[in-house]
């Protein structure tokens, strides 16, 4: 299993490109990752979304107009990619409409592209962030839950920093010290580095 970090839009947001010999995932599709896997010749199978905030979902319409499969926890709507939300800050944001395919179901566990992984729901900064565990390869991609060093902002709709702490109290930090973490924003980290020195999980 092959793993790639593309970076892109305003908000600096991470996609990951997964590849493996039965198939590509990808893990969120922020600003510009569609032609950057175009400019790879690299063809997603499946894309995973580990929330709908706009900056995760940019791209999405149109990697599902190239055949992608879209999978998250709840149907795409304008108040979970905060549209609706940016339209009274001020902020005319808008994601291109798209159809989520699969829901995910908390607590499943999932086989896409040859990878068993498995699907957390941690709400806190969305009411419809999950992570993904790949417990084979050694990983957890976070999404905009855990990072290095920080959590994920409750200030937005649908936030709550008691909801975020128990989350991943009960579904991150009981993970192996030295898993890897993927996050929706910065650089990575493992479990253990947090749990020794993360100043909002003590």
């Amino acid at each position: 299993m092959k793993i790639s970090c593309y970076t892109g839009g305003a908000t600096q947001t991470n996609g990951y490109l997964i590849e493996s010999p039965d198939g590509n995932l990808l893990v969120d599709a922020p600003e510009g990752v569609a032609s950057w896997l175009g400019s790879q010749g690299v063809r997603v199978d499946d894309v995973l979304f580990t929330h709908q905030h706009y900056d995760h979902v940019l791209d999405a319409a149109d990697l599902q107009s190239m055949g992608a499969r879209l999978h998250a926890f709840a149907p795409y709507s304008k108040e979970l990619t905060l549209e609706a939300a940016a339209r009274a800050w001020g902020m005319p944001i808008e994601v291109d409409p798209y159809q989520v395919d699969v829901l995910f179901v908390p607590g499943q566990a999932l086989r896409l592209a040859g990878q068993d992984l498995l699907v957390a729901h941690i709400p806190g900064h969305a009411l419809d962030s999950v992570t993904f565990y790949f417990a084979d390869a050694g990983l957890v991609f976070s999404g905009d839950t855990l990072f290095a060093g920080s959590i994920g902002r409750t200030d937005l709709p649908g936030g709550s920093t008691e909801q975020l702490l128990a989350g991943i109290a009960r579904h991150l930090m009981g993970l192996p010290p030295a898993t890897r973490v993927l996050s929706g924003h910065g650089p990575a980290t493992t479990i253990g580095r947090e749990a020794a020195e993360n100043p909002y999980l003590d």
